[in-house]
């Protein structure tokens, strides 16, 4: 089991516009879909959820899509917090329908319940440290680094 890829499909988006920004070539969903190796589609519904916590503009008819902040100014909390479900904002889900009977089962996930919350603090603190800036600094570096 994994947790879904919508967090890391946002950011690769998100890099790609910022380094593409000064470009002829517009940051088109098209562009990114064949980036991302996805559908179109799927990054259109991304874009929405961007574009709804003000980190993303685009127009209609108009080709590509742009930052509406300094990647600076872009922390990885802030990509997390537009792609995920407002109505269940949970990371760590537990499984539905533990056995009642089994004392495991039986107390499972309130065992559970402050390790996940702890694990999702931490997790969202160290997202909260780093910006869009730093992912695309490392990725333009190692565009650099390997056309030498």
């Amino acid at each position: 089991m994994r947790i879904n890829t919508k967090f890391s499909v946002a950011v690769h988006m998100l890099a790609l516009i910022a380094l593409n920004q000064n470009k002829e070539k517009p940051s088109t969903s098209e562009l990114m879909a064949q980036s991302v190796g996805t559908n179109p589609v799927v990054i259109r519904r991304i874009m929405a959820q961007l574009k709804a916590a003000g980190l993303l503009c685009c127009q209609s008819g108009v080709a590509g899509a742009g930052l509406m902040k300094r990647p600076e100014e872009i922390t990885l909390l802030a990509v997390w917090q537009a792609i995920q479900d407002k109505a269940d904002p949970v990371v760590f889900d537990l499984h539905a329908h533990p056995c009642p009977e089994c004392p495991v089962g039986r107390n499972i996930c309130e065992a559970l319940g402050e390790p996940l919350l702890k694990a999702q603090e931490a997790m969202e603190q160290t997202l909260a440290e780093y910006t869009l800036a730093d992912i695309v600094g490392f990725i333009a570096e190692e565009i650099a680094r390997t056309q030498m």
